[in-house]
């Protein structure tokens, strides 16, 4: 290894791992001492990966405020050094950070907007795919519905959260005075697609979200339609599944159908 690679290393260490042995190659200056003159670079690299946290997490920023959300980003800056040469990708870590570290762990709404943000971004970010047309639905014969099943969209995904954090998202969104957090009695389902090149939400009812949920896992139409008659009247159990199904395929939330082979 050259000097100057040896040195390179010395001095990723001493950013990444808090290794002073780089100071012993560096001179004070006439008016700051070299720990002084070092720990710019310490700072500004922090400050560098919680300005990507702020893009990232606009909305997480904006409730917390500027010194909270900056206390609160070289806290993670600290506990989870960056490992992808991509600024996208470091903030990935962000909602399990403040499930789990206290102080953050005590307000769970903070985890919660910030695995929010990380959906819509992850939405955003996501691969193309084909979006199920009503027309190719028509192709099928009424009976082969029962053995139908279907492949989301890239860019689907579902969360639960434990508290109002979609509405404090929304009103922030808006520019609106956000309500106080609460943790709510039952979880809210919610469902992150992106429409065109826009990431979006919405609030699904228990019982659309457990459809989603094993839609999303290959089991067939008709086995869904059973399911669905646990939670509700069991005679109309075919005309809610198709409507939910209908309401899948209008917002682009589906690839493709196929028979269940």
């Amino acid at each position: 290894m050259s000097d100057f690679a040896r040195q390179q290393s010395v001095f990723q260490r001493a950013i990444l791992a808090g290794d002073d042995s780089i100071l012993a190659e560096i001179l004070d200056s006439p008016r700051e001492t070299r720990e002084t003159l070092f720990g710019v670079y310490r700072y500004a690299y922090g400050s560098r990966l919680v300005e990507a946290m702020r893009n990232d997490h606009e909305l997480l920023h904006r409730f917390l405020g500027d010194e909270m959300f900056d206390e609160m980003g070289h806290a993670y800056v600290k506990a989870r050094p960056s490992e992808h040469p991509n600024l996208r990708w470091f903030s990935q870590g962000l909602p399990d950070f403040l499930r789990s570290t206290e102080p953050y762990s005590s307000h769970p709404v903070l985890a919660d907007l910030a695995g929010l943000e990380k959906a819509l971004n992850d939405a955003f970010d996501a691969r193309e795919g084909a979006v199920l047309a009503l027309e190719t639905m028509a192709g099928f014969a009424p009976e082969q519905w029962n053995d139908l099943v279907f492949a989301p969209h890239p860019s689907t995904a579902r969360i639960d959260l434990s508290t109002n954090a979609a509405a404090i998202w929304m009103a922030l969104k808006n520019d609106e005075t956000p309500p106080e957090a609460e943790t709510l009695a039952e979880p809210v389902r919610l469902l992150i697609w992106r429409q065109d090149t826009t990431p979006m939400f919405r609030e699904l009812p228990t019982e659309e979200a457990m459809m989603w949920d094993e839609a999303s896992n290959g089991i067939p139409f008709g086995v869904l339609c059973e399911m669905l008659a646990t939670y509700a009247d069991p005679d109309n159990t075919a005309a809610r599944g198709a409507g939910y199904l209908h309401g899948w395929i209008t917002a682009g939330l589906l690839t493709a159908a196929s028979i269940r082979e």
